[in-house]
């Protein structure tokens, strides 16, 4: 198949067009700036990329990559409606302008390209030579038959095109991204390989569009109108076109938007913008103006894949694009090259980096993405402003979040978990961090869980009006249909389609009927109807499917079974069958067209089985796996095991010999090179019992190493080539031969030395290609059978491009087949398969027809001559990309039965059905049939399936089982050797029972017996070793146990601050028990800060607030004004003054009194004013309250308490009294504080008691002892009971059961074994059956136990002893008669002892009623706090539920509280603003009210210069008022906007003026610039410069008015803010008052328990409670008196408050009569002082404006500038008097001079003419020619003449110059030259 060169017709057209453009002499300008402004493809690169795009450029330049289904290549369209508006475009995008110097070696490059493919149209080349562009129709369509890739067909073959017609799709690349889009209500779009699949999920009906690259799509998109959809495309400089739909037509094509593959497409919200993104290498993100085919931004995304690129939905200049690793931020700005897309990359920060599937743009400019652990992460800016998850630290999805949609105000996530959740917008919109951890809790509102192993990977939305269904991806295998509603109508999630989820790994076509089976990793098993385009039947297993076969009819004539091999090593062999044929049975499921039966089930393999095969007589089945080996199964005899062998390498397919041939054969291909072929294994009949393993050692197996040969190939076709080219050189020499004899025929001799020059010289031939043989062998990747002995295979990676013919050498036995190499004997070159190899094939059923599916996903198709098995017709085939060309490998391709049909799948996922062009017209069956089910299948048993990976394989179960039937025997062995060893020992013990008999100096000593001392030293070595082995083995357990009790420990001891002390009495049976305390809990500790603080009020803030910020900016900038001056006037050097100085000075400070006194008279006057205005605001209103009044109604609502019920429906919650979660956990943990000291002060008193005890129990003991030692001396008659000493019980010291040694430990294993049976009821024999534990206890613990020895027992301790050592001096003498004095002694002591007795009785009496007594008074205060703890904790649950409770309630609350607060605040910055604007408004308007001032100041200062009767007076009044146009200063800095609108008030302005200008022109038209005679000049100037002043005040009023009425627009609309505002705060308030009062009711709802006696309830009727108490109201016995006496207190306030009142009518009555009085006396001296005034002045006059009338400031500051200004001109007159004096001292000198040059001259002259008149006379004889005045004399004359008259204007220009000098206003003109005086320089120079 020859190479078809893919085309770029578009850069082609483009370079073209820019040759045009180049030659065009009138265009090479624009060409140049078209060059500059260009930006380079490579170069749009975001800073943030780390990547280069190295040999990007290169890629360019070189040949395209070729493609079969570019061979029919679409025309360009040259119709009018074509564009060419788009040279500077594609200019931008490939040239660079670093390459500038080589822009025409590129350009030949692609010209000489562009000769192979299409030339661009003559229309479009006029076009750009005149210059015209044309936009694209809106009606124009490309055609769809040119752009659409069609087979290839070698030339000249009978082939058709539609050899093969696709008709029906059963595959899905679930695993796609975005590979669902909606069309409409029932149409959906997905890509299936080359084609684009549109299906009716409705009627299941598939239309297909086919790719116009022929390489596969990339990615899809749907137009938000759902009237057009984009296909992007995969292959060179691929295509992206956008179709109309439905009409399905081309309309749009966009070209050149990335390398090799599009990734991701996207529309804006509008529709009219498109974003691409390509993929590896150059991962170009594109903006298209798609309905112009151009591309307006371009740049490179990332260095990494990137997967999604979108719009913001709000803001089309912003973008978003995430993939590997990444997300950025995009946005379109302006630059000084242009519009340009800048990106921002997202960091992650402390977060771990992750791929991004799935995120949302925010409305606000944030997003939200999803993670690979499953957590959603907010974006703001670039950074992570915070990461979500559930609560307790849960992931919001199990795994990476897939797609986030915005939705109706909430946010879907849908993960690779199966479930949709639903979140809150708000809650994530105002989302933020609130610990380091950077993670916030939230839960989802609502959740979806679709289905088991299920993973979602896209989610779109069905348009339909009143429901929320959407369509899923599920990367599983499946389109769902899913109802988000979640309402009580919600329906389940609906599986529309379910696909295999992966590559297909196997297909099988039925031998009987249009059925077809398919398996994958998937785990599913398929079963399909192709003819009628229906799926039938699937069963899932636990490991996938790796390969599938049909059960051959020679075995099941019904071809109702079905072969899999699975990924464990599993063969299952399933029957399908029709449901329909069993009886039906009640209860019995919906019937289905078909259904799958366990038949049988084995394993044979420990890998995955690669290969199935059955014999051609149905009698064997062969298995092949990866574990290499190939097993045999006995059909006939239920698939018994017949043996198996093993093979060199993977075993990756497997190939029974066909009928032809003679002996049946197996041929074995695997993977690594190695072809096997063996005969048909003996079926043995042997006892399954005596096989010991299934491996068959004498099988007769050739092998066939395949050696690569394809260099040798190559070099013969070299050589080949070689010879060829010399024959046609020797022909060609021949030729010429011919030619020059002819030649030489013709001119004889004389073109000899031509013909030799003319010669060529033999060339040196290059080497020939070398030998080469990969070091890692191809992979053999199908093969088949030609003739007995020989096949074809077909190899990848190096040795493709060839089908190889190899033969089976002879068998060799104990050869080994690693050192064998073998070459093929016969080949064929596979045209266009060099790095497209032949994955698998087929043949017809007549062997006419080999089916090849290719690795990049096509379909090949060879016509081939019947019988031959050589393959020598092997030449014309027809060729077509099915699958997708990347990823798309077809794994399997079968045809039907009756070669109808051509079914192929592919690793991408897809199944496609093809129609077979047959020479005979057959009608096709529209229906498979399905096999009728076999008589008992229903009742047949299911085998018992084997679902574990690691069970054992036939060959592992067979030897298991030898090897336990071998370790049996050995046990059996062993065992007897024990019995053995038993009876010899028993033997050894009697021979030493004997000896032990004998006499001792007949015994055998012990080692006597000892046959070999080194033999015991062994024995105890070898035991010490056990026991360090046994030390070692248990190690982990005794780790493991340790570890238990320290987490026990830590669980259960450790949080405890003190256990369970139980103290009992001694002479009662009262007990007191010590509380469990646990450590403080986390409410105690806890204390956070409350979320909703309460915002202070209006009034509070109205108090604290300071005086206004722009006043004290103010002060602060005068005070360094004040400053600044001071160190002016500091700065000025101190000299003598002048007189003009001091009558300035007397002037001024004149002007200043009169000043300073009219201000003191003002001043005076606005101190008065301001009194009376303070007076008057003194003035109460008609509703003005006493502040008094007002503090007091406040603290009576503050403090007297308001008992509304809080369960009234219009009960509001005062703002102290609000409560939230963060009180109440501060409540919660006050309360547990407390409850917590009590009960560990309570512990303290009880453990002092049980110390106490101990010390009683010390001090007994040893009172005892002494009692015993008492009565030792006493007679036994007299002795008193010893009192029993009280008992220390293990309840009392819990802290004991922690102390132990071994011989505790073995008591308590005696005590545990002892218990087993019964256990002890009364406490009296607990405390017998445990008293040796305690004294165990009490043994460890003796050393501590006398630490709590008293002194008292110390002492009579000592005393005991000291008794206890006399008492044996007293024995030591012999017993004799005591005497009378010893007898009364003795009766002395005997009554001392009784009395002692009687006394450490009473004391150990004393001793124990003093310790009960003490216990009876602690148990009864613990009574009393038990109670009160009860209470405690019954509060405590109160407030557990409350502080629950206001935890669900605290997320509104806060979200409603921050809006309160954030209105609040946004309402004060309001109000502040509206006061500072009020402060500039009022500040302004007092700054025009001075300039307005000194306007009329600056009219009558000139009207009182004028004086009266001036004649002058209107003209000059004129001149003041005219108005003129002055230069307005430009201000370098401003925006744009303001210049705009400055320019127009100035041209309004100008209008205006010129318009007063003409309209002053008419009435009296006068000329300013010259002061008409008679007219004081001084006075004309004073009025231009005051003029000049006006004007200036004028500009400053103008530019004043403009920032108040500025002022007043933001006044306006900040007071318009201000309402809105307000109402928000109102509104927000009263939600959150409303929310308050919901919280209050749900408080309301729980339940409190109050504990109370009978006494307190007063609610009783007729004497009793009742029962329902419901109605009753709980209310403290002080509240109720505070109410009773409030009564009284409103009582008397009540008779106050009339007197009060009375007094106060009174009193008011009086005011008014003394108000009426005063206002007749203002009258009456308003009247006195109206007449005084008349009389006086003549008239009424304004006392005030006297008082401050004070002298014209304006005028006075003319009239010290004038005096200032005279004195200066006096002064510069002086100046220019002297510098006249000094011109004319010089003149005068130079016409002394002048004057005395003439004297000479005059003498000279005079001379001169003597000189003359004697040579006159000296010559008069020569003649009369020298006669008359001579020539020079006239030419001296009339200069001397110019002379003078030229110092006589210079004398007069002089003086002219002086007189303007000394008038005011005078111009000094430089010195007027003559012409003369020039022309007699020039002639003195010459």
């Amino acid at each position: 198949m020859p190479s078809v060169p893919g085309e770029k017709k578009s850069v082609i057209t483009v370079l073209t067009l820019i040759e045009a453009s180049v030659t065009d002499s009138c265009c090479r300008s624009s060409w140049m700036q078209c060059i500059h402004k260009s930006a380079s493809f490579e170069d749009m690169k975001d800073p943030d990329d780390q990547d280069t795009d190295g040999g990007r450029s290169g890629s360019r330049s070189e040949g395209r990559e070729p493609s079969r289904s570019n061979s029919k290549q679409p025309p360009e369209d040259t119709t009018d409606d074509l564009f060419t508006d788009g040279e500077e475009s594609y200019l931008d995008d490939y040239l660079d302008l670093e390459d500038m110097e080589q822009s025409s070696i590129f350009s030949q490059e692609f010209f000489q390209s562009s000769r192979v493919s299409q030339e661009p149209p003559a229309e479009v080349k006029e076009e750009v030579d005149e210059n015209v562009k044309k936009k694209i129709s809106e009606n124009f369509f490309y055609n769809y038959e040119e752009l659409v890739s069609t087979p290839y067909v070698t030339p000249d073959s009978e082939i058709p095109l539609d050899f093969l017609t696709l008709a029906h799709s059963f595959g899905y690349d679930c695993k796609k991204r975005a590979n669902l889009q909606l069309l409409d209500s029932s149409t959906v779009l997905y890509i299936a390989g080359n084609q684009l699949i549109l299906l009716d999920f409705k009627t299941k009906e598939q239309m297909y569009l086919q790719s116009s690259s022929g390489q596969g799509i990339g990615a899809i998109g749907v137009h938000p109108d759902k009237t057009y959809f984009t296909v992007a495309e995969k292959g060179s400089f691929p295509k992206i076109i956008i179709y109309e739909y439905p009409s399905l037509k081309p309309y749009r094509i966009l070209r050149d938007g990335t390398e090799k593959a599009y990734a991701y497409v996207d529309f804006n919200n509008e529709g009219n913008l498109l974003a691409s993104v390509g993929s590896h290498p150059d991962y170009t993100i594109t903006i298209w103006n798609w309905i112009e085919e151009q591309p307006t931004l371009r740049t490179k995304a990332f260095s990494q894949d990137v997967f999604k690129v979108t719009f913001n939905p709000e803001d089309d200049e912003q973008l978003t694009t995430s993939g590997s690793g990444h997300i950025k931020f995009w946005e379109m700005a302006f630059t000084f090259t242009g519009l340009k897309l800048q990106g921002s990359l997202g960091r992650f920060g402390k977060t771990s980096t992750s791929d991004i599937e799935g995120y949302t743009e925010l409305p606000d400019g944030k997003v939200l993405s999803g993670s690979e652990w499953g957590n959603l992460l907010l974006w703001e800016g670039s950074l992570i402003k915070v990461e979500l998850c559930r609560t307790g630290m849960k992931t919001c999805h199990h795994g990476p979040i897939n797609q986030i949609m915005l939705d109706e105000g909430e946010v879907i996530t849908a993960g690779s978990d199966g479930c949709v959740r639903i979140w809150d917008f708000e809650t994530i919109d105002t989302a933020d961090i609130i610990d380091d951890t950077g993670l916030l809790e939230i839960e989802p509102i609502n959740e979806l869980q679709v289905d088991k192993n299920v993973n979602l990977f896209s989610m779109i939305k069905m348009d339909e009006v009143g429901n929320n269904f959407w369509l899923a991806q599920d990367a599983s295998g499946a389109i769902w249909k899913l109802d988000l509603s979640f309402s009580n109508i919600t329906q389940d999630p609906e599986c529309l389609f379910s696909f295999h989820s992966g590559a297909i790994e196997a297909l099988a076509v039925s031998p009987l009927t249009y059925l077809m089976a398919t398996t994958a990793l998937d785990c599913f098993v398929r079963i399909y109807d192709f003819a009628s385009k229906t799926p039938l039947v699937q069963m899932k297993f636990k490991q996938g499917g790796t390969c599938l076969t049909w059960v051959p009819l020679s075995i099941d004539s019904y071809a109702a079974q079905i072969v899999i091999g699975f990924q464990d090593g599993v063969v299952r062999i399933l029957e399908l069958y029709d449901p329909k044929g069993i009886t039906l049975f009640a209860g019995r499921k919906k019937i289905l067209d078909a259904e799958l039966h366990l038949r049988h089930v084995f394993k044979p393999h420990t890998a995955e089985v690669t290969a199935l095969a059955y014999e051609r007589d149905g009698e064997i089945l062969a298995t092949g796996s990866k574990d290499k080996t190939v097993f045999f199964f006995d059909v006939e005899k239920d698939y018994k095991p017949i043996g198996y062998f093993n093979t060199p390498g993977p075993v990756c397919q497997l190939i029974w010999s066909p009928v032809s041939h003679p002996e049946s054969t197996l041929m074995t291909i695997c993977e690594n090179g190695y072809i096997l072929e063996c005969p048909i294994p003996t079926m043995k009949d042997v006892d399954d019992q005596d096989v010991v393993s299934f491996e068959i050692q004498d099988m007769l197996i050739r092998c066939f190493h395949f050696s690569s040969i394809k260099s040798k190939i190559l070099r013969l076709m070299e050589i080949e080539r070689r010879e060829k080219v010399k024959e046609l050189k020797e022909k060609e020499k021949e030729a010429r031969r011919r030619k020059l004899a002819e030649e030489r025929e013709v001119f004889g001799e004389e073109e000899l030395l031509e013909e030799e020059d003319d010669e060529e010289e033999e060339e040196e031939e290059e080497p020939l290609p070398e030998i080469f043989i990969p070091p890692i062998p191809s992979p053999i990747l199908c093969g088949f059978y030609s003739e007995p002995g020989r096949f074809w295979v077909s190899l990848g990676n190096y040795d493709a491009g060839f089908l190889y013919h190899c033969q089976f050498p002879p068998f060799v036995s104990d050869s080994d087949f690693q050192k064998q190499e073998d070459e093929p004997f016969d080949f064929r070159f596979l045209e266009d398969t060099e790095d497209n190899p032949i994955q698998t094939c087929t043949f017809s059923s007549k062997q006419t027809m080999m089916f090849c599916g290719m690795k990049n996903g096509a379909v090949r198709v060879y016509v081939l001559n019947q019988n031959d098995p050589s393959l020598t017709s092997l030449q014309d085939y027809w060729h077509f990309n099915v699958h997708d060309n990347n990823y798309g490998c077809v794994k399997s391709i079968f045809a039907s039965f009756d070669d109808q049909y051509l079914l192929t799948a592919g690793a991408d996922g897809n199944i496609f059905v093809f129609n077979i062009v047959s020479q005979f017209i057959a009608e096709r069956e529209t229906k498979a049939k399905v096999p009728s089910p076999r008589f008992g299948i229903e009742s047949e048993p299911i085998p018992e399936d084997i679902e574990d990976p690691k069970a054992y394989s036939i060959e592992n179960a067979r030897r298991k089982r030898e090897h336990d039937k071998l370790m049996k025997e050995v046990e059996e062995i062993k065992a007897g050797k024990r019995e053995q060893i038993k009876a010899l020992r028993q033997e050894f013990w009697k021979l030493l029972a004997m000896n032990k008999e004998l006499p001792t100096h007949m015994q055998f000593q012990r080692t006597d017996f000892n046959i070999d001392a080194t033999i015991h030293a062994e024995i105890n070595k070898k035991t010490i070793f056990k026991i360090q082995q046994v030390e070692k083995e248990l190690a982990w357990e005794k780790q493991k146990y340790e570890l238990g009790l320290k987490k026990l420990q830590n669980r259960f001891h450790d949080p405890l601050e003190s256990d369970t002390v139980i103290v009992y009495a001694i002479q009662s049976d009262h007990q007191i028990a010590s509380y469990r305390l646990v450590k403080p809990s986390k409410y105690s500790k806890l204390k956070r800060p409350s979320q909703s603080e309460r915002r202070p009020s209006k009034m509070e803030r109205f108090e604290k607030e300071g005086p206004g910020r722009k006043e004290s900016q103010k002060d602060t900038g005068g005070s360094v004004n004040i400053q600044e001056e001071s160190i002016i006037e500091k700065g000025k050097k101190f000299r003598p003054r002048t007189l003009s100085e001091i009558m300035v000075g007397n002037q001024i400070e004149k002007t200043r009194k009169l000043i300073q006194k009219a201000e003191r008279a003002q001043l005076k006057i606005l101190q008065r004013k301001k009194e009376w205005d303070e007076l008057y605001k003194s003035k109460p209103d008609d509703d003005y309250e006493d502040p008094k009044d007002v503090q007091a109604i406040r603290e009576a609502q503050t403090f007297m308490g308001d008992f509304n019920l809080k369960t009234a429906p219009d009960y509001k919650i005062p703002e102290h009294m609000r409560i939230n979660a963060a009180k109440k956990e501060e409540e919660l943990g006050y309360l547990d504080t407390m409850a917590h000291g009590k009960k560990r002060y309570m512990n303290k008193c009880i453990l002092s008691l049980r110390d106490l005890k101990l010390a009683v129990i010390e001090e007994i003991q040893c009172l005892v002892q002494e009692l015993k030692n008492i009565q030792l001396s006493i007679p036994t008659s007299k002795h008193v009971p010893i009192p029993p000493v009280p008992q220390i019980y293990p309840e009392e010291v819990p802290e004991r059961r922690f102390q132990y040694d071994e011989e505790t430990l073995l008591r308590f294993k005696r005590k545990q074994q002892k218990r087993q049976g019964d256990k002890n009821d009364s406490k009296q024999t607990g405390s017998s059956s445990t008293s040796g534990g305690g004294l165990g206890f009490l043994k460890l613990t003796s050393g501590k136990e006398g630490d709590l020895t008293t002194r008292d027992s110390l002492s009579r301790s000592s005393k005991a002893s000291t008794f206890i050592l006399d008492l044996p001096k007293s024995l030591e003498f012999e017993k004799t008669e005591p005497s009378d004095v010893e007898l009364e002694i003795m009766k002395r002591d005997e009554v001392k002892h009784l009395y002692m007795q009687q006394y450490l009785c009473n004391r150990i009496k004393e001793l124990t009623v003093t310790f009960d007594a003490e216990l009876h008074l602690l148990r009864h205060r613990k009574l009393k706090l038990d109670t009160k703890m009860k209470l405690s904790d019954l509060h405590h649950v109160t407030l557990f539920q409350e502080m629950l409770l206001l935890k669900n309630f605290e997320k509104q609350e806060n979200i409603l509280q921050e809006r309160v607060n954030s209105l609040d605040k946004e309402e004060q910055d309001m109000q502040w603003k509206i006061n500072e604007t009020m402060k500039e408004m009022e500040e302004k308007k007092n700054e025009i009210t001075k300039l307005q001032e000194q306007e009329k100041a600056l009219y009558a200062g000139f009207q009182s210069a004028l004086g009266e009767n001036n004649k002058f007076a209107n003209f000059l009044m004129k001149v003041l008022k005219k108005k003129i146009k002055r230069a307005k200063k430009k201000e370098v800095e401003g925006d744009a906007d303001e210049d705009e609108e400055s320019e127009e008030s100035s041209e309004e302005e100008s209008s205006l003026e010129s318009d007063e200008d003409a309209s002053g022109s008419e009435d009296d038209v006068f000329d300013d610039s010259i002061c008409p005679n008679n007219c004081d000049a001084n006075l004309f100037e004073l009025a231009l410069q005051l003029r000049e002043k006006r004007l200036d005040i004028e500009e400053a009023l103008v530019e004043e008015k403009k920032v108040v009425d500025n002022l007043k627009k933001e006044y306006d609309t900040y007071s318009k803010k201000v309402k809105v505002v307000a109402t928000n705060l109102n509104a927000a308030e009263e939600a959150l008052e409303a929310y308050q009062r919901e919280k209050q009711q749900r408080l309301n709802e729980l339940l409190v328990v109050i504990p109370l006696k009978l006494h307190q309830i007063e609610y009783v009727v007729f004497g009793e409670v009742p029962n329902d108490l419901s109605g009753t109201l709980v209310f403290s016995n002080h509240s109720l008196g505070r109410l009773q006496e409030r009564i009284i207190q409103l009582h008397e306030e009540n008779v106050k408050q009339q007197k009060l009142n009375k007094e106060c009518r009174e009193r008011r009555k009086v005011l008014i009569r003394e108000k009426r009085e005063m206002a007749k006396t203002i009258h009456k001296m308003e009247e006195t002082v109206r007449e005084l005034m008349i009389s006086k002045f003549g008239r009424v006059i304004d006392l005030e404006a006297l008082q401050t009338l004070s002298v014209n400031t304006t005028l006075e500051e003319l009239k010290i500038k004038k005096l200032r200004k005279e004195l200066s001109n006096a002064k510069e007159i002086r100046m220019w008097e002297e510098k006249i004096a000094q011109v004319r001292w010089e003149l005068m000198m130079k016409t002394k001079e002048h004057t005395k040059k003439l004297h000479q001259m005059n003498d000279l002259c005079i001379e001169k003419k003597k000189l003359d008149s004697r040579l006159n006379t000296l010559q008069n004889q020569q003649g009369n020619a020298f006669q008359g005045p001579r020539k020079a004399d006239t030419v001296a004359r009339r200069k001397i003449a110019q002379l003078v008259q030229t110092q006589s204007q210079k004398i007069l220009a002089l003086k002219e110059e002086i007189a303007l000098l000394r008038k005011k206003g005078g111009l000094i003109l430089p010195p007027i030259t003559s012409t003369q005086e020039n022309e007699m320089k020039s002639m003195d120079d010459a």
